[in-house]
């Protein structure tokens, strides 16, 4: 599988593209260019939410495992299990929110 970030990069790249032709088109009245670039727009902005969407369900499992670990650490009393898992839930809540 290929890296989010690459993945999210592309999509962008690509909505830009896809603007750029659908006003080129629009200036020069290319109905054809114009639906080109929409279509490209869109394509990009569909690889951007997919690459966010698998991060952060990547970050959701990460923080529910962690927040696991960190009540399971307390319970049986393991301060470095409960601080381990504590970190995982907060990194795993920062995975998500940076791809909102």
């Amino acid at each position: 599988m290929r890296n989010h970030q690459i993945e999210r990069s592309e999509g962008k790249a690509e909505k830009l593209g896809g603007k750029l032709k659908k006003g080129i088109g629009r200036i020069i009245g290319n109905e054809r260019m114009q639906v080109e670039g929409l279509a490209k727009e869109i394509r990009g902005k569909t690889r951007e939410e997919n690459a966010k969407s698998s991060e952060r369900a990547k970050g959701k499992a990460e923080a529910l495992t962690g927040a696991l670990k960190n009540r399971v650490g307390h319970v049986i009393g393991n301060e470095r299990m409960a601080a381990e898992g504590k970190v995982k839930e907060l990194k795993g809540e920062a995975r998500q929110k940076a791809n909102r």
